[in-house]
């Protein structure tokens, strides 16, 4: 079970999300030191301590991460700073 779920609507191409979860990908492997790749239309992405995926869907995205370790205790904080990217990012449709 994730830690930390949300689904975004939005109202991008199918391209336009791909794009946008890209951008979003790019930021975190540098920021981050994230692994990322994707299998089809979801995007996996992950360091230690920090597992996820985001799916891309027809007019909403879905977001799923797992944390353990250091990361949980701050799960509330992660959880709102990831809010406010993914909607800034996907916007509402």
């Amino acid at each position: 079970m994730a830690d930390i779920e949300m689904t975004q609507a939005h109202a991008l191409s199918p391209q336009q999300a791909r794009d946008a979860a890209q951008q979003v990908a790019s930021r975190m492997a540098e920021e981050y030191e994230m692994q990322t790749r994707w299998e089809g239309d979801v995007l996996h992405f992950g360091r230690a301590g920090l597992e996820g995926q985001l799916a891309l869907q027809p007019q909403q995205v879905h977001l799923a991460i797992e944390l353990s370790g250091f990361f949980k205790s701050f799960a509330g904080m992660i959880e709102d700073k990831i809010r406010r990217h993914i909607g800034k990012t996907f916007g509402a449709a």
